[in-house]
């Protein structure tokens, strides 16, 4: 992975967000504490901030650096989860050392693994992670089958949507929705959107870059 693939990433995923503003505020004032997307739009600002700095690391170290700014640039729940996302994909990235795509889905799976262990969440919890668990499992069960790039962004993008989606008929056990109870069944989760939107975003750069 180049580090110039990350900062157009970044980008990709900036725009996403600030063109969802109205949904992502909307949601998280249903079922959530009414700060996600403004500490959704702070971290994108801060990793855009720091592409001059980012330029001039390798992949892994680039990513690193993005984990420890989320950290200390994002309130509430969000910063540690997405610290941990980033660092420990750098970390795969690192002792991989490669450009395989099955290295890249390790990397991913990694993270969202972190996700959930700092977390203490799992699936069927009206989370980010159920949008990132699926998504972590097809994309390493693809890259094992040696599917194409289009095919695997193809998937993903569908299986983030389906997750997303499947948020609204949960009841939410983690965070401000868990005290709803059936009241939040519904609405999507705010952070699954916004994982879904990242998700999406990087896909498409990823085609992009296709030949």
């Amino acid at each position: 992975m180049k580090t110039s693939f990350i900062l157009s990433a970044a980008d990709s995923i900036r725009d996403a967000i600030l063109d969802h503003e109205s949904e992502l505020e909307s949601l998280d004032r249903a079922i959530g504490d009414g700060d996600h997307y403004i500490n959704m739009k702070r971290g994108a600002a801060a990793i855009t901030e720091l592409h001059t700095e980012l330029a001039t690391l390798n992949a892994d170290a680039a990513l690193n650096k993005i984990g420890l700014k989320l950290l200390s640039t994002i309130g509430g729940a969000s910063g540690p989860l997405l610290a941990s996302f980033f660092m420990s994909m750098a970390k795969v990235l690192k002792e991989k050392n490669d450009d395989a795509i099955t290295t890249y889905a390790a990397a991913f799976a990694a993270g969202v693994a972190a996700v959930q262990l700092r977390g203490k969440a799992a699936l069927g919890e009206k989370t980010m992670l159920d949008v990132l668990i699926p998504v972590a499992q097809q994309f390493s069960a693809l890259a094992a089958s040696d599917s194409n790039i289009k095919a695997i962004c193809q998937a993903l993008t569908h299986t983030a949507e389906e997750g997303m989606l499947a948020t609204k008929a949960l009841i939410a056990t983690k965070g401000r929705a868990a005290g709803l109870g059936e009241r939040a069944i519904g609405h999507i989760d705010p952070g699954a959107k916004s994982c879904q939107l990242m998700i999406n975003a990087v896909c498409k750069q990823v085609l992009a870059n296709q030949p």
